[in-house]
């Protein structure tokens, strides 16, 4: 098998014909556990090489560009890929966001040939023992989730001479109980790096509360409620807002963010609250890659602007819109600054104190969502958001959980939610339980949404 880097550097070679390439090699080690009814099911191992090459051609109007992928690439395989790279590039289109390849800071970045990092079922080990204690609880309490462990190392390479390595490790845990014959649900889930430290005992806990909690069914009519979301739920919101702030829809009036004239609402007071929304490689929580690395252009990111380094950056800060997702390409034409995204999302109050117990108990009237599910967006000129409850929404009453209410389904939107924010906890890391299959790198406060709109009744649990 060849090792990873040299599959980036074998692709390259084979592509030296063309006028620019970039090889991005994943290679993807993986460990998982689940169980269904308090019995475990099935576990395993896997490992996966992926090549992507882009490839670019110079022609009379402009410079175009193609994409291609192979899974577990030998050496007769990228000749082929590249020879079908080649034929697409003949055929393609001069790209509107042709510019300049990224330029390497070093000739070779550190680690380059270094092998893949592994992970294995050993993963697992400080959960396991716990899980059996879990196992063998109450027998009227059925436990269904998984756990995986999974190391992702990217090596991106170009024609220009970058030359990057990153590894990304990666770890989830998420148990549903039932109980009561099913009519009775609830969930908990982390994000991490890895297992060790992770506290189940906590999260059985709050399991069993949550069961009890529903005990006592408190009817709700739908309309718009003062709202406690757990840092999961908000992330799945702020996971949306994210990935729709692209300045290119902004200054093509198709989104939220879009002001008159061609203009964006960069600048704009979004909230009264001192609330900042942030990506940075460097977050000592979520720490992520600090280079661009992407297998196609998008309104949000260019093939072009691969291995480009990446910083903190802003996108509210103190409440005020700072930035928008902005390739070179655009920030050129537009007069935008340019601005690309870390693989992480973090938001914090400045006067954000306490967690999820201590905004109940800040709370006389309103309903605790533990998590939102398929969400969708309905209106990208307003971001209206539709989606569901899911897992036990509890009614608080002069600052306590009083019981349960049924689901919902919910319309708002992300950004008018944030003008609506009225108290807030600290940041901590958690799992969007909608989002966390895409971004699993997220840290999130706890928040109190005023008039957060719960549309209808859900019958799902």
């Amino acid at each position: 098998m060849i090792p990873p880097h040299e599959i980036a550097e074998r692709a390259l070679e084979a592509a030296s014909g063309l006028d620019g390439a970039v090889a991005i090699v994943h290679a993807t080690s993986r460990a998982d556990l689940r169980w269904a009814r308090t019995t475990l099911t099935t576990n395993g191992e896997s490992r996966q090489t992926d090549l992507t090459l882009v490839g670019f051609r110079r022609s009379g109007d402009g410079i175009a560009t193609a994409t291609l992928s192979r899974s577990q690439p030998g050496a007769e395989d990228i000749s082929a890929l590249v020879e079908r790279l080649t034929a697409s590039l003949a055929t393609a289109p001069a790209a509107e966001d042709a510019f300049d390849l990224v330029e390497p800071s070093a000739r070779v970045g550190a680690g380059w040939g270094d092998p893949p990092a592994l992970t294995s079922s050993a993963s697992l080990d400080p959960l396991t023992s716990a899980l059996g204690a879990m196992f063998a609880g109450p027998s009227e309490i059925e436990l269904f989730g998984y756990a995986e462990h999974e190391l992702t190392t990217t090596w991106l390479a170009s024609s220009t001479g970058l030359r990057l390595r990153h590894e990304q490790p990666a770890a989830r845990l998420e148990i549903t109980a039932k109980s009561h014959a099913r009519t009775r649900s609830a969930w908990w889930g982390i994000s991490a790096d890895d297992f060790h430290g992770v506290d189940l005992a906590t999260g059985e806990a709050e399991l069993r509360w949550a069961l009890n909690a529903q005990a006592t069914r408190v009817d709700v009519e739908p309309g718009r409620h003062r709202a406690i979301l757990t840092p999961g739920a908000i992330g799945d919101l702020m996971v949306d807002l994210w990935w729709s702030s692209s300045a290119r829809e902004a200054v093509e009036g198709r989104s939220v963010f879009s002001a008159p004239d061609g203009r964006t609402r960069i600048g704009e007071r979004l909230g009264e609250r001192a609330l900042t929304l942030s990506s940075d490689p460097f977050d000592p929580v979520i720490p992520a890659a600090a280079f661009l690395s992407t297998a196609a252009s998008s309104d949000a990111a260019s093939v072009f602007d691969n291995g480009l380094p990446l910083g903190r950056v802003d996108w509210i800060r103190e409440g005020v819109l700072e930035h928008l997702l902005t390739p070179r390409w655009l920030a050129h034409s537009r007069g935008i600054p340019a601005a690309s995204s870390a693989d992480t999302l973090r938001l914090a109050d400045s006067a954000g104190a306490g967690g999820v117990s201590d905004l109940v108990a800040r709370t006389d009237d309103g309903l605790l969502v533990t998590c939102l599910w398929y969400n969708r967006v309905v209106d990208p000129q307003t971001l209206l958001l539709t989606g569901l409850t899911r897992d036990g929404v509890y009614v608080v009453r002069g600052g306590e959980v009083i019981g349960a209410a049924g689901n919902f389904r919910f319309n708002d939107s992300p950004v008018a939610v944030l003008g609506r924010i009225s108290d807030a906890g600290v940041t901590q890391r958690t799992l969007p339980r909608e989002m966390g299959d895409y971004a699993a790198r997220v840290a999130m406060p706890p928040v109190t949404v005023e008039d957060f709109h719960f549309s209808t009744v859900s019958d799902a649990l």
